[in-house]
């Protein structure tokens, strides 16, 4: 298991995050979602060991990875860019990651390059962007490293290419040992793989959510009123949208309080609807992702 606690970090001069605290249990998918500058990409640089917080503790296995750096060969970090890469062919990197990774399996990687049809002899620089990001990801599981990182690896790839890393990653979680944690703007995709969501906002977490239990820790009603929609419920409400006498709300689902604010201006329409992922980003963060 990764335990980060109560982890603070400060880059010139601005604080990054903010007594960050959650773990990532083994065998398990954790999302870390948050609007531009939330801190995910420097979360994910701290727990692979790349920059130290300046406060805090991050362990792997009960393992501080900064006291302990052996414990690094259990992490890899696959950044959005691929450009420390680009000078290595496809067999010349094989041996500087079995320098840092004793683990790993060449076997293995050989076998994913035949699977995807690879170039074994090519140069990586010469790749598309999407056989990069697909070939980061065959490295990093050929390390048979216990937790794998991921920031934004879907980012700006084509449907198809897409799909099928979406598909492979969910195929080595099944397969292997592993888990991973994946800093993303795509909520639809985290939706349907992630097990734990870890929402930051302003650099400390806003709030976690089980996708096992999601409908049970929310609810989304669709509220019509007879006359002008109650202030209110626009004050003291999460409200999704609004327009005229129909609103959408978030609630907590044991809000009774909550319950009996909307309750109390006698709804001529009170409707239960599907929620999802994407509902509780907008009520936690206030929308857009990319919005700084």
């Amino acid at each position: 298991m990764i335990e980060v606690r109560n982890v603070t970090k400060t880059i010139h001069k601005t604080e990054v995050l903010n007594d960050v605290q959650f773990n990532v249990r083994p065998g398990t998918i954790t999302g870390v979602v948050g609007r531009n500058g939330a801190g995910k990409t420097t979360l994910l640089r701290m727990i692979s060991g790349i920059i130290k917080p300046d406060q805090g503790d991050i362990s792997v296995e009960g393992e501080n990875v900064f006291q302990q750096p052996r414990v690094k060969q259990d992490i890899v970090f696959v950044p959005d860019s691929t450009d420390a890469l680009k000078t290595y062919t496809v067999k010349e990197i094989v041996k500087f990651y079995k320098v840092v990774y004793p683990n790993f399996d060449e076997e293995y990687y050989y076998s994913l390059l035949d699977q995807f049809k690879f170039n074994k002899s090519g140069k990586i620089k010469k790749m598309s962007k999407g056989q990069k990001a697909l070939f980061s990801l065959i490295l990093a599981f050929s390390t048979n490293a216990k937790y794998i990182l991921l920031d934004e690896p879907t980012d700006g790839l084509d449907v198809i290419i897409k799909k099928e890393i979406l598909q492979f990653i969910a195929e080595q979680v099944a397969h292997k040992d592993v888990s991973i944690i994946i800093s993303s703007h795509r909520l639809d995709e985290l939706e349907k793989m992630a097990d734990h969501i870890v929402v930051l906002k302003d650099g400390s977490v806003d709030s976690e959510v089980e996708m096992e239990t999601l409908k049970e820790q929310y609810k989304k009603v669709q509220v019509a009123y007879q006359g002008e929609f109650p202030q209110d419920v626009l004050q003291n409400l999460e409200v999704l949208s609004q327009n005229g006498r129909v609103g959408v709300v978030l609630l907590d689902s044991d809000d009774e309080d909550g319950e009996a604010i909307l309750q109390n201006y006698d709804p001529i329409l009170y409707e239960e609807l599907p929620l999802s992922l994407e509902d509780i980003f907008v009520a936690k963060l206030g929308g857009d992702l990319y919005v700084s």
